[in-house]
């Protein structure tokens, strides 16, 4: 470590030490991108206590459930476990329910109501956010519809809807840290508010290249609609190749009933056999707007190509094999949310593997590693309780 990043560790350390700092998240119910980014968030501040609506005991990693976890009244409903989103219009009462008062920092990671927490209380508030939530905004309508409701609850939805977003608009941190510059844009078009970007980081060294791939296209994603895995598989039924798909969720069954012969349901696996499974595919594909997307950066760090939609936070992750060669090419982007285009892409992308490097494909992925994230969330934390002082 440099002189001048071990001061900033001693710095950074004496700083939190003693001060009562409560980090609020969302919900604990898996191990996804965002709890990675809380491990980050109780590393640097060990004496944190921490907030959220709904905490079931095995589901995150131990570096998180060996602080004290607070959760809401409504972890007490019965089922909370299965049915937890459906209490979404009871989460901004919930989180507002906190006393954090007694705090002299709140930290939140925030997708859905977690940047509410400590409202009005007078303490400091620094929020790291992954996106103003989407049921309300962009995509409510893989949510809500005809399909997955009964009409004649869809215009109840609709008036809960609108409630929910004039709480949204009207809570609001100190301050916003954004995790991709499509979030940033997000933030400023609903809530006219800005912040800096701090990209979320990727474990390079859970991940390891691999000499002969195989003839498999994977997607590790959680399976829920925004997710248009819908695409993906109707790409592979057109193409008849090979779809391995790693994850749970509420649209495994829709999802198991449109596919063919060629696709694969895996299920939850564990990191090391997802690593494994990164790095023998032939490619990864993400069919869905991501508003940044850990996933292909840990296929990227396997040295594996990624084929993406090209909106959202792949546009900042992936570098275009049509591109103009600034850099070496990680992957392609397709261009429309459809299964024709994203199955040219992968016939694309069969066709001109030789142009990928895993090497330089991995060096790429190093560039958003888990210690810069680390060094960057620290001096943007500390910049703002040495402003708020």
């Amino acid at each position: 470590m440099s002189p001048v990043n071990e001061a900033r560790a001693i710095r950074g350390r004496d700083r939190w030490r003693g001060l009562r700092v409560a980090i609020v998240h969302d919900w604990l119910t898996g191990m996804r991108g965002g709890e990675k980014c809380l491990e980050v968030f109780l590393e640097l501040i060990p004496e944190a206590d921490v907030f959220t609506l709904f905490h079931f005991p095995g589901e995150v990693s131990p570096a998180i459930e060996r602080h004290p976890i607070r959760t809401s009244f409504l972890q007490l409903f019965p089922r909370a476990r299965r049915w937890h989103r459906h209490f979404l219009p009871l989460f901004p009462r919930a989180i507002g329910a906190f006393d954090l008062s007694r705090y002299e920092l709140v930290v939140s990671l925030s997708h859905c109501v977690a940047k509410g927490a400590g409202a009005g209380s007078g303490v400091p508030h620094f929020s790291y956010c992954f996106t103003p939530m989407r049921y309300l905004w962009d995509q409510s309508q893989h949510y809500f519809n005809a399909e997955r409701q009964p009409r004649a609850l869809l215009f109840a939805i609709d008036l809960i809807l609108d409630d929910l977003r004039r709480w949204d608009r009207s809570t609001h941190p100190d301050r916003y840290v954004a995790i991709s510059r499509f979030v940033a844009q997000r933030m400023e078009r609903v809530w006219n508010r800005s912040g800096e970007v701090i990209y979320p980081p990727v474990d390079c060294a859970r991940f390891s290249l691999r000499s002969m791939p195989e003839d498999f296209f994977l997607i590790v994603s959680a399976l829920v609609p925004y997710k248009r895995i819908d695409l993906a598989i109707e790409a592979a039924n057109r193409t008849q190749r090979r779809l391995v798909i790693v994850g749970k969720g509420e649209d495994r069954e829709r999802l198991e009933r449109m596919a063919g012969p060629s696709v694969s349901f895996l299920g939850w696996r564990s990191d090391e056999e997802v690593s494994d499974l990164y790095s023998r595919c032939g490619a990864f594909v993400l069919p869905g707007e991501e508003d940044f997307g850990i996933a292909p950066l840990e296929a990227m760090a396997s040295g594996r190509p990624v084929i993406a939609f090209g909106r959202g936070g792949a546009c900042e992750t992936v570098v275009d094999l049509r591109a103009p060669k600034d850099c070496a090419p990680t992957g392609i982007l397709f261009g429309e949310p459809t299964a024709e285009s994203l199955a040219l892409a992968m016939l694309e992308l069969e066709a001109r593997k030789r142009e990928f490097s895993p090497q330089s494909i991995r060096s790429h992925a190093e560039r958003f590693s888990l210690p810069r994230f680390r060094a960057e969330i620290e001096e943007a934390l500390l910049k703002f309780v040495e402003g708020a002082s």
